[in-house]
């Protein structure tokens, strides 16, 4: 894959650790039995395998970690006398919505922090304190969101809901309002049709995949002006109608400050004209899994996109290298694909490329034109294999420093098609019809930092004399 550092599955909240170079329980009144008490406002219950809630902590705490216990319930008449409380994590128990009643937290109101996560919640808290910055209820049970569940913070920052069993009659309209400043919304992994509405206008990460959302209302986007990363991978987006004019799985109306756009994993057959246009900060466009056709990839497509480095086009239906590869792609992924031939002008205007990946194709030797690459002159990384080739491709650009070429047919290696590549650092040959009788003398002379990983029958002490590592 290239180089792309996302993602692509859900972040994860910062949750506070065992602090190091705890005093002793004993040295701070008031720390319960078995537990850390690092300072007087903080009480470390972790991991203890507690049943209860601790009863004996001090009302003046400001931090409570009970997170990796067998707690089932919390008892209001203990969580109400920490009026101080600006952390409680709870992560990872076994409080349902039973055990936690409607007005838990009602007397805290300090608490910034709360982690809830993994736990066996079905219905969210119907009241959270107006000064909490982050909500972590990921991975439970939840069916239902509450309007004063996250309604009504205006210092709430980021909320994690993935992994739970969310519809849209569950996520009220009103559910995020009067919280206008949250930033970070997860709500992937649950199973959602559609694209919800009326959310935070500050959002900047809206993760939405692994749902079921299958249409993107019109306007649903219109308010994110600030939406920097957007995640529908692994929903149900298609097209229906077969033509450009409708296509629902690239929404018309997206922000103009999106960085990454990930629709992977869905339905798409096709990519028309102007619908990205707008979206010109677009530094990432991950469109893999899906059933694109190069026939249904518009040429002016990519047209607008003058900041994208990074396209991921893999494992989709594409025959042919795609018309109109945006001019600035850094990273071009390729691979898994039913490509037969590689032309002469289809990475004529790719100047930037620096990694190229066209392996698991369809193809052949003679289907590469001998100049396909002569314009990649920054081009580092290329992978060719699994595919037929039973030649090193001809023109290959003097900046590549990785090729792969495994799992091939080749059958012979020459000086001619190396000698220009001085740069070339991993060559990889292995499982291929390569002979030591088929590879000519001085074919890697000039290559004096290059590491070879050849087929594990082939010997290293075969090619001592010629100067080059190799690996097995």
């Amino acid at each position: 894959s290239g180089p792309l550092l996302l993602l692509l599955d859900d972040d994860l909240p910062p949750v506070a650790s065992k602090p190091t170079g705890s005093i002793p329980a004993q040295n701070v009144p008031s720390c319960p039995a078995n537990c850390t008490c690092p300072a007087e406002e903080t009480v470390d219950c972790s991991g203890l395998d507690l049943y209860i809630f601790p009863s004996n902590i001090s009302a003046g705490i400001q931090h409570l970690s009970l997170q990796n216990n067998q707690l089932q319930e919390l008892p209001y008449n203990e969580l109400s006398r920490l009026a101080s409380l600006r952390t409680l994590n709870l992560h990872n128990n076994h409080i349902d919505s039973e055990g936690l009643p409607d007005e838990a937290f009602e007397s805290l109101q300090s608490l910034q922090y709360i982690y809830l996560a993994n736990n066996k919640l079905s219905v969210a808290p119907q009241y959270l304190p107006s000064t909490l910055r982050i909500v972590d209820l990921a991975a439970n049970r939840l069916t239902c969101i509450y309007p004063l569940t996250f309604g009504h913070k205006p210092g709430l920052r980021s909320v994690y809901m993935h992994n739970n069993q969310l519809n849209n009659t569950g996520l009220p309209f009103d559910a995020f309002n009067g919280s206008d400043a949250v930033s970070t919304l997860i709500l992937s992994s649950n199973r959602l049709t559609y694209l919800p509405q009326n959310l935070p206008r500050a959002t900047v990460r809206l993760h939405l995949q692994n749902n079921r959302i299958s249409r993107i209302p019109k306007g649903a986007l219109s308010s994110q002006w600030r939406l920097r990363e957007l995640y529908l991978q692994n929903n149900n987006l298609t097209n229906d109608d077969g033509a450009y004019g409708s296509l629902f799985h690239v929404p018309a109306g997206l922000p103009a400050n999106i960085v990454i756009l990930h629709l992977g994993r869905n339905r798409l057959s096709a990519l028309p004209p102007e619908r990205l246009s707008r979206v010109r900060g677009l530094q990432y466009l991950l469109l893999q899994s899906n059933a694109l056709t190069a026939s249904r990839v518009h040429p002016e497509a990519f047209s607008r996109l003058r900041a994208l480095h990074t396209l991921h086009l893999y494992n989709n239906q594409l025959e042919r290298v795609p018309p109109g590869l945006p001019r600035r792609v850094r990273s071009l992924m390729l691979l898994h694909n039913q490509i037969a031939h590689i032309g002469l002008h289809d990475f004529a205007a790719t100047y930037t490329l620096a990694e190229l990946n066209l392996s698991y194709n369809r193809l052949y030797s003679a289907h590469i034109h001998r100049l396909a690459f002569r314009k990649l002159r920054r081009l580092e990384s290329l992978d060719i294999s699994g595919n037929q080739l039973t030649l090193l491709p001809a023109g290959l650009p003097a900046s590549l420093q990785v090729l792969h070429l495994q799992k091939n047919q080749l059958n012979s290696l020459s000086p001619e098609l190396l000698a220009n590549l001085t740069m070339l650092k991993e060559l990889h040959l292995a499982h291929n019809r390569l002979r030591i009788s088929s590879i000519s003398p001085g074919t890697w002379q000039e290559l004096h930092s290059l590491k070879v990983r050849w087929s594990v029958y082939m010997r290293a002490s075969s090619f001592a004399s010629q100067r080059v590592r190799s690996c097995f």
